[in-house]
């Protein structure tokens, strides 16, 4: 049976090409849009710019790569109020494999489409069906959400046969259920715009989503709660200036689309790791508007952190797209060029999957290549972000099969003047064989550095056999980072993040609670490596309430002084909690939206004090966020070495003590022993501390070191104290035994 006659059993109607229908003596025929001429107009830059062609005419440009398609049809949406209809134009120019044309009249506001026409052999990958109206990937706005009814997939999704669905196109319109392209006017040159440009050693990140950042909180005005604008409230800002983050890595803010099964149990997608528009904000987080308005309001976002002095860091999904695999929707890709911009199987039906996600993007094709850095350099230069973080980067820089560190994507971004000056931090692993690549990304990147996240957690957990990892992590991760001419801040230090618990969570549950998914409480990692403090989930129990707090105090202080890039998740500072589901993903509710009510709380008002203390601490002292790794070694014959590891009762560490079962550990920093000098060239001096982590259950006396180290030491932070005083612990001499207690942190001073 073919395509068309099957189609014809399952929707009833014959098969047509996406026209309207109209009775002509009784019997249904498709009628086609009225068709819209185009002048031949130039096939860069791709996508849709708005401009004055020939004799001064305006009008827009429009060029779409499209390799192996046969035709191209751009599709022309008026306003609702005008009827809605769609005028089609045929776009015959065709250069270097894009097709092109300039449509006179065609103003910005103006909502667009294309229908790609080509053959229909899924078992060759070729999906072409001119029926399914497709968004431009170079579109920088998009109008409408993505909901997911049988006419938006280019095969019948319904066929009873579903192991042979994907062979059976559905010829059914889809323009009705998909939103548009929007036609975006930029004549802003961001002249006014001053970049903060954070040394990478100097940044501390704050891991935020733009809706739920906001949504909850009572000073922003209700009617920009959870957008762009919302995060650009004075409010909103005033709490990062507090805290004193340099940065917001902001959760995917490219256009993105709610997966079918979410739909289907009455969720969405929250976390936006499901991209289909790479240029386009998503316009479910935008307050003035979804017609191009969008575009201004992040810039107008961009901007006023800017002013605050924090940069804009966006979590990038280039990896994968919302179409899924075979049995997945037809959204843009897919019907574009399927074989040109996935990556296949031998079995050309199927998808390579290395992301665990359905599909792949093919990203050592050229025009593959293009799209992702076109789409960088635009966010970077139109857009004024200062830097990316690539979720699953080592799915982008995989070769044909391998990860390969001189992959084609690696090399662009190495040599391009644009990107190779912005923050990059790539995810170093994927879910493909030898996709975990912490520690192998080449200079010019930081890197998510989960070891870090595991030896943190247990140590504090009373995990760990000994205090080697420890050693490690807290010093820069020389073992991952010191080759190639990297730095210690190639390590993005993070205990939490926006997958797994918060970090109230994490003292306070030991397994995932995640029913309200409704995935039966499968999903999620069940390595998350907690400790409940004695009950599992909230409590009335004062003493297990109060080790849960001096936890978050550890693991929070632990992060903040320790060397790399300390990465804080929002609301960890405050004590926020999922209550206990660790996969909250598809929870766009008060689960996963900050609770602002928090701050009441003399308790958790007292971490977020805390908190900004620690950054300001960091901030003030060279010492804590070194440029360069310890050598162990003093720089001067009059110096100290620049680290030094001590015991409980004084003494250094041996080889023997780092491999020994221990809770204690000393670490002592060097201010006299910084290597590099200041921006004038002089010498870069400091005060040295002593910091002391003690996972113990019960208190430990410590022996602080003699001269040359100090003849006293001043207490600076004491994690046993709910509240912080500026000198919590007085002042202390050198050889003295002090007491720390169960479960610390102290930080100390050096003196004279």
């Amino acid at each position: 049976m073919s395509s068309a006659a099957e189609q014809e059993a399952v929707s009833g109607e014959p098969a047509a090409e996406g026209g309207r229908r109209a009775a002509v003596n009784g019997v249904r025929r498709a009628v086609p849009p009225p068709a819209v001429p185009a002048w031949p107009g130039t096939p860069v830059p791709l996508g849709a710019r708005y401009r004055t062609g020939p004799d001064g005419v305006t009008g827009t440009n429009f060029a779409l790569w499209a390799g192996g398609a046969e035709a191209v049809e751009l599709c022309l949406f008026d306003e609702p109020g005008d009827g809605g209809g769609e005028s089609r134009v045929r776009l015959t120019e065709l250069t270097h494999e894009i097709w092109h044309g300039f449509v006179p009249g065609v103003l910005p506001g103006r909502r667009y489409g294309y229908r790609v026409h080509g053959r229909w052999d899924p078992w060759t990958g070729a999906r072409w069906n001119p029926a399914k109206l497709l968004l431009d990937p170079y579109a920088r706005a998009v109008d409408g959400e993505f909901r997911l009814p049988p006419e938006v997939y280019g095969h019948v999704r319904d066929w009873p046969e579903q192991q042979v669905a994907d062979t059976v196109r559905d010829d059914r319109d889809s323009a009705p259920h998909v939103p548009k392209g929007v036609v975006v006017h930029d004549d802003d040159d961001w002249a006014d715009d001053h970049r903060p440009k954070t040394p990478w050693a100097d940044s501390v990140i704050y891991e935020l989503h733009v809706r739920g950042f906001t949504k909850l909180h009572p000073a922003v005005p209700e009617q920009l709660r959870g957008t762009y604008a919302g995060l650009a409230h004075p409010a909103a800002v005033e709490h990062l200036v507090k805290l004193g983050v340099t940065a917001v890595e902001l959760l995917p803010v490219h256009q993105f689309a709610h997966e079918d099964h979410l739909l289907k149990r009455g969720l969405r997608n929250h976390w936006g790791y499901n991209s289909v528009g790479y240029f386009a904000p998503h316009s479910g987080y935008a307050a003035s508007g979804t017609r191009g308005e969008q575009v201004g309001e992040f810039k107008r976002m961009v901007r006023a952190l800017h002013a605050a002095g924090i940069e804009v860091i966006l979590d990038v999904v280039y990896n994968h797209t919302a179409e899924a695999g075979e049995l997945g929707p037809m959204l843009s890709l897919k019907g574009i060029d399927n074989r040109g911009y996935y990556r296949l199987q031998s079995d050309a039906r199927r998808y390579a999957d290395y992301t665990g996600c359905g599909n792949t993007l093919h990203v050592v094709q050229p025009h593959v290549l293009r799209l992702i850095t076109d789409s960088l350099r635009y966010w970077v230069t139109e857009m004024g972000v200062d830097g990316f973080r690539f979720d699953l980067a080592a799915a982008l820089a995989r070769s044909m099969h391998d990860v390969d560190m001189l992959s084609p994507f690696l090399a662009v971004i190495a040599q391009d003047p644009v990107l190779r000056r912005v923050k990059l931090i790539a995810e170093p692993w994927d879910v493909g064989s030898g996709g975990y690549q912490v520690g192998a990304f080449p200079p010019l990147w930081t890197e998510w550095n989960d070891r870090y996240r595991g030896a943190v957690r247990d140590f504090w957990r009373h995990a760990l056999p000994d205090v080697r990892e420890m050693g490690y992590r807290l010093s820069g991760s020389s073992d991952l980072y010191a080759w190639g001419g990297r730095r210690p801040y190639a390590s993005v230090n993070f205990i939490t993040a926006h997958d797994g618990f918060t970090l109230r969570d994490l003292v306070s549950y030991e397994r995932k609670h995640n029913e309200a998914n409704g995935e039966g409480n499968r999903d999620g990692t069940d390595d998350n490596r907690a400790w409940n403090c004695g009950a599992e989930g909230e409590t009335g129990d004062a003493a297990v309430r109060a080790l849960r707090r001096r936890q978050l105090r550890n693991l929070l202080t632990t992060l903040l002084l320790s060397t790399g890039v300390p990465m804080l998740v929002a609301g960890d500072e405050m004590g926020r909690t999922q209550r206990g589901n660790n996969n909250a993903y598809c929870q766009d509710n008060e689960i996963s939206w900050l609770d602002w009510s928090l701050l009441e709380d003399p308790g958790w008002r007292a971490l977020f004090e805390l908190t900004s203390r620690l950054t300001e601490l960091r901030q003030r002292h060279p010492v804590l966020r070194r440029r360069a790794f310890f050598s162990g070694r003093a720089r001067s014959a009059h110096g100290l070495r620049d680290l030094a590891w001590f015991t409980a009762g004084g003494t250094e560490m041996t080889e023997g003590d780092w491999y020994a079962p221990t809770a204690t550990l000393g670490m002592y920093l060097s201010g006299r022993d910084i290597p590099g000098r200041d921006e004038r060239g002089a010498p870069i001096l400091d005060d040295s501390f002593l910091a002391v982590l003690h996972a113990g259950e019960r208190p430990v006396e410590f022996v602080l070191p003699g001269p040359p180290w100090a003849g006293q030491y001043e207490v600076v932070v004491d994690t046993s104290r709910e509240e912080q005083a500026e000198a919590p612990g007085g002042v202390h001499p050198a050889g003295a035994a002090i007491t720390v207690p169960e479960r610390a942190v102290l930080l100390l001073k050096a003196l004279g």
